[in-house]
This record gives structure tokens, sequence and C-alpha cells, in this order.
């Protein structure tokens, strides 16, 4: 039996056994570091791996959220980053469709954590250029869901907090990458114009973060208080919008005001 399955291992594709090698027994004890560093090197001296690499492991990761192993999918986001930052510019675009469906699928899930871990991984990928943008990308789900967590409801208040300035930290992260990246989806598109004002609007607007319901924190920084947060992107925002584009900004911006 044993013999068997060794060599049902033996024969599995070697990148799916160096993906398996960086996942514990135990979710508690983390990314196995020795393993991932060998699947840092395959991936570097193999590139033309890349794009099995990542969708094998989005595929381990699918399977971990709808069984409710987060530990293992923290894990499989984890080794997403890494691999996200070892990769040679000319051959990221290998890897970025599959790091983004894990993304876009952590995102849908219901539990805040993982949605804000994604959006620190999307932060990260935003901030990385790339030598040859992907032009195939779209960020209309990003935009959208970015935009709805934004207004979060959550019962918790902390949760509820973390939530809006996790979209606020997309919505920044979308708008810097379709900008530095010269993409053809205009992100200055009324689409998603009508979207992203509004929640930074919204969330300028609720003062009562810091004031009411933030009482662990006396001073709070800008990266953690919703209103300062938003304020700062809208700054942002405006500042980057081109002569043409800047009535694309001011318009829902007068809607939401006169609403």
């Amino acid at each position: 039996m044993f013999g068997c399955c060794w060599c049902c291992s033996a024969l599995r594709p070697r990148y799916k056994r160096l993906v398996d090698n960086i996942f514990p027994v135990n979710p508690q004890d983390g990314l196995v570091k020795n393993n991932m560093e060998k699947l840092t090197f395959y991936s570097l001296s193999s590139p033309e791996k890349l794009d099995r690499i990542g969708e094998y492991l989005f595929q381990r990761a699918s399977r971990d959220i709808y069984r409710r192993r987060n530990g293992f999918v923290v894990i499989a986001m984890e080794a997403m980053d890494q691999l996200l930052v070892a990769c040679h510019a000319q051959t990221l675009n290998l890897f970025v469709e599959s790091f983004l469906k894990m993304i876009q699928k952590l995102l849908e899930s219901t539990d805040p954590q993982l949605q804000i871990l994604a959006t620190q991984s999307f932060v990260r990928f935003a901030n990385i250029e790339q030598d040859t943008p992907s032009y195939h990308t779209r960020y209309d789900f990003f935009v959208s869901k970015y935009s709805a967590m934004c207004h979060s409801n959550h019962n918790d208040p902390a949760i509820r907090k973390q939530i809006r300035l996790a979209g606020i930290q997309g919505l920044q992260g979308v708008v810097r990458k379709t900008l530095s990246d010269d993409l053809v989806e205009n992100i200055w598109e009324p689409v998603h114009m009508d979207k992203i004002v509004p929640s930074l609007l919204y969330n300028m607007q609720n003062s009562r973060y810091s004031n009411k319901e933030d009482t662990t924190q006396n001073n709070p920084t800008e990266q953690s208080d919703p209103p300062q947060f938003a304020e700062t992107c809208m700054r942002e925002l405006v500042g980057r919008a081109s002569f043409g584009h800047i009535r694309c900004v001011i318009r829902p911006v007068l809607r939401f005001v006169f609403n």
C-alpha cells in the first residue's frame, strides 16, 4: 500500500509536488520556508510553469475555502505573495491571472478576515510595476467589491471599521494600478467613478468612527481611521485626474452632495 502511494506521488508533476510540500500538516505551523525556497527557485528556473503553479495554488485554496480550512488558505495566499515578489517583471503576466483569481475568491468569501487578507495582497500587487501591463485584465469586480466593502454594516463596530478600511485601500490600489499601467480599461469612466467617489465620500462624512466607536486609540493614524484615509484617497484621486477627466470626479461629488 505504501509503495503504491509513493508511486502515485512520484508520477505527479514536479510543480505540484513542490506546491504540496510548502503546506505543513498543521496549518498553525505556517508556511514551510525551506520548501517555499525550493518552489521559488523552481519558478525562477522554469518561468513557463508559473501559470500552472498559480492555478494549482488557486485550486488548493478554493478547496480549503469550501472546507473552511482558513489556515491553509492563508498559507496559499502567502505563497502567492512571495512568488509575486520573486517573479521577474517579464514573466509576471504568466502569474497575474491566477493571482487575481485567488484575490477574487477570497473577496467573495463571507469571512471578513479573508477579505482583509485578500485586500492586503492586492495592495502589494498594485504597487508592483510590470514591464508589460496585463491589457486583458479587467478590474470591474474589484471596483464593485471594494466599493461595497466601504459601505459595510457589519454588526461588530471593530470588524466594520476594518472592512471599510480594506475597501478604501482596495479602491486606492485599483486606481493606482490602472493608471500606472496605462491600461486600456479607463478607470475614469462613469461606471467606475460612480462607485469609487461616493464610497470615499461616504466614509469621509462618517467621522463617528474616530469620535465614538474607536475608544482604543486616542490619536488614530490615517491608516486606521476611515474618514482620514478616505480623504487622503480622494485628494489623490483628484490630483491624478487630468483636465479632461476632472469632470468625471466632480459629477458624482455633486450628485452625492445634493442627494
